[in-house]
């Protein structure tokens, strides 16, 4: 027994030295081989052919994740901002932030609630330039709470982009007719108020918001537009200015209209008329729009 152990381990000590001499053999035609490549300058023409492929592939992996992150966000704005077809013939001065404390809700113009020093994106020319006046009714006890019944948007050029009565979301118990002009069948069948809203703001987003005293309007409408895309003309010094009026003081839409065109709004039993106040307003702003955007642009830079 012995002996047929020591002949087996003999055996496999010998089949071992003979692997390991086959596996040295092998090496060694290997790198024959590749020195042999080598000189011939045949294996580096290999090697980039391995390389060209591998950032072939990598290429191709960046641009397909490139359009599906651009598809993406495509889908990201919350509202559609598609303009009517007005005349394009007046161009803007580039538009910046305002200075100012109040609280707005686009991110665009603010930086963690404060308003910002740089340049609004293109927000210029008559197509970014709406004027809206809304006009209230009075809901709750004696009518003493203001809910909008009715809002009109016109453009730069005072055509009307948006007018329409609005039913409020509670009863109307006074409708303030002899300021509003709305009466009771003109919101038997108005647009709910939260459709009207949706409407309403996927207008004027994006847009330069003209108003007098338009922080009501707002309020009424129960949204928040950035500070620096507003122009509220009873905070425009130059205006009074140019009416004859105490610079701080603010005056009627009224009354700067009479002032400055010598013309008569607002008159009769009828109410208020919201086109009609709309497009005042943005007449008013066009008197000082150039001095005013200039004015702003530099107290946004220093």
């Amino acid at each position: 027994m012995s002996g047929i152990s020591l002949n087996l381990t003999l055996n496999s000590s010998k089949n071992d030295k003979s692997g390991k001499c086959n596996r040295n053999e092998k090496h060694e035609r290997f790198l024959k081989k590749k020195q042999y490549l080598m000189r011939k300058g045949l294996l580096k023409d290999k090697q980039n052919k391995r390389k060209n492929r591998r950032r072939s592939k990598k290429q191709n992996h960046t641009q397909i994740n490139g359009e599906e992150q651009s598809k993406a966000g495509a889908i990201f704005p919350k509202f559609n901002t598609t303009v009517p077809h007005t005349s394009t013939s007046f161009v803007s001065t580039p538009m910046f932030c305002q200075k100012s404390s109040t609280s707005v809700s686009s991110t665009a113009c603010t930086s963690q609630g404060k308003p910002t020093k740089k340049m609004v994106p293109p927000t210029s020319g008559p197509l970014k330039y709406v004027a809206m006046d809304c006009e209230m009714v009075g809901t709750g006890p004696k009518g003493s709470i203001g809910e909008l019944g009715r809002c009109s948007i016109v453009s730069y050029n005072g055509d009307v982009i948006y007018d329409e009565f609005i039913k409020p979301t509670n009863p109307v118990t006074d409708y303030r007719t002899r300021w509003s002009g709305i009466r009771r069948q003109d919101l038997r069948y108005a647009t709910p108020f939260h459709h009207a809203q949706k409407e309403i703001i996927k207008i004027i987003t994006g847009k330069v918001v003209v108003g007098h005293a338009i922080h009501n309007d707002y309020k009424a409408l129960k949204y928040f537009h950035p500070a620096c895309q507003t122009r509220d003309t009873t905070k425009i010094p130059l205006l009074n200015q140019k009416a004859g009026f105490p610079e701080h003081e603010p005056a009627s839409l009224k009354r700067l209209t009479k002032a400055l065109f010598n013309k008569d709004i607002q008159t009769g039993r009828r109410g208020h008329s919201s086109v009609e106040d709309a497009k005042a307003t943005m007449e008013l702003y066009k008197v000082v729009e150039v001095e005013w955007e200039r004015k702003l642009a530099s107290e946004a830079i220093s």
